[in-house]
C-alpha cells in the first residue's frame, strides 16, 4: 500500500508567463519511452512480480523503494508542465466568464501540442511530447534479476539523456528547477542500480557514469541540490519497511567520495501550486462560482 503526502518533492517557481511549447517538450519526460511513467511502471511491476523476495530482500527493497520515489517524480514533472501551461497571463487577462464566441482559446492554435488545450485543459496528459499515449509495452520485466537491474540502469541513463536535451531546449525556470532536481535524483538511482549489479556480478558498472559524460554540477539548478547532499541520499519511503536497502546503498558516493546515506522518510518537499480556474476551458466549470460555494460549505462543516 502507499502513503500519499500532499506536497511536491521540491518547491517549484511560478513562471512569469505561459510557455506552451516548453510544456510540450517537458511532456516527453512524463509519457515518453524514457519518461517518469516508464521508470515508475518498470520498477513497480518488477517489484510486484519479484521472485525469492525473502532470500533476495535487499534487491527487492531497492527496486520497490525507488519505484515509490518515482510516484513523486511523476507528480513533479506534471507540476512543471501545469505551471508552464497556466502561467499568470492565463489567469490575469481572461475575464471571469469569457465569451466563447470570442475564441478565448485561440492562442492554443499556435501551441505545438494542441492536446494541452483540447483534451486536457492546459494540464498534463499521459503522453509524450508529440501527444502519443504512453504505452504499456515500455515496461520490461524479464524475471531475471541481473537483466532487470541492467535494464533499469539503462533506463535511468536514457532518461538522463532526454532530460539534458530538454534542458537545452528551454530556459524557463519552471522547467529547469524540476530538471535540476531530477538530474540529481536520477543519478542516485543509476548509481544504486550500478552498485546492485556490482554486488551481484562483480562488474563495476559505476565506471560508466555519468552517461552522457557531463557531470550534474555543470548545471546550476542541479548544483544547489548537490550542495544539499541529495546525490548521496536514498530516501526510504516507508515508516517501517525497506530498511534492507542500506545493505546496497552503502560506501562512498562515486561523485565526491562522501558516505552514502539512507534517509528515513521522504524529503521535506515543497508546496503544490493552486492552479486557478480557466473558465474558457470549462475547468472546473464555465462559471465555477456555484461549485466553489459548495466546496466552501463542505470545508466549513469540517471545522
Amino acid at each position: 500500500m502507499f502513503l500519499r503526502i500532499d506536497r511536491l518533492q521540491i518547491d517549484m517557481p511560478m513562471p512569469k508567463d505561459r510557455d506552451a511549447n516548453a510544456a510540450a517538450a517537458v511532456q516527453e519526460l512524463l509519457g515518453g519511452r524514457f519518461g517518469e511513467m516508464s521508470t515508475l511502471m518498470n520498477y513497480m511491476y518488477q517489484s510486484f512480480n519479484f521472485r525469492s523476495r525473502d532470500k533476495l530482500r535487499p534487491f527487492y527493497e531497492l527496486i520497490s523503494n525507488i519505484a515509490t520515489e518515482e510516484l513523486g517524480h511523476i507528480e513533479l514533472v506534471s507540476a512543471s508542465v501545469n505551471l508552464l501551461l497556466t502561467g499568470p497571463r492565463t489567469q490575469s487577462t481572461n475575464p471571469a466568464t469569457p465569451n466563447p464566441v470570442d475564441a478565448p482559446l485561440a492562442d492554443g492554435l499556435n501551441a505545438r501540442n494542441t492536446h494541452h488545450f483540447i483534451a486536457t485543459p492546459q494540464t498534463i496528459g499521459v503522453a509524450n511530447s508529440m501527444g502519443e499515449s504512453w504505452r504499456g509495452d515500455y515496461v520490461f520485466n524479464s524475471g531475471n534479476l541481473v537483466l532487470d537491474l541492467l535494464h533499469n540502469f539503462f533506463l535511468e541513463n536514457g532518461a538522463r539523456l532526454q532530460k539534458l536535451r530538454v534542458y537545452e531546449m528551454t530556459k524557463n525556470p519552471a522547467a529547469r528547477e524540476m530538471l535540476g532536481y531530477l538530474l540529481v535524483r536520477g543519478g542516485v538511482h543509476a548509481e544504486a542500480y550500478a552498485t546492485a549489479l556490482e554486488q551481484l556480478t562483480g562488474v563495476n558498472m559505476a565506471k560508466m557514469l555519468p552517461i552522457p559524460n557531463i557531470h550534474n554540477d555543470k548545471f546550476p539548478e542541479a548544483r544547489k541540490f548537490i550542495d544539499m547532499g541529495m546525490h548521496r541520499k536514498l530516501y526510504r519511503f516507508s515508516p517501517n519497511d525497506y530498511k534492507d536497502v542500506a545493505a546496497i546503498w552503502t560506501g562512498p558516493s562515486i561523485n565526491d567520495g562522501q558516505p552514502r546515506e539512507v534517509v528515513d522518510g521522504p524529503p521535506a518537499g515543497g508546496n503544490l501550486a493552486d492552479l486557478g480556474p480557466i473558465p474558457e476551458a470549462f475547468a472546473p466549470e464555465f462559471d465555477p462560482t456555484e461549485i466553489f460555494n459548495i466546496a466552501q460549505k463542505l470545508h466549513a462543516k469540517m471545522k
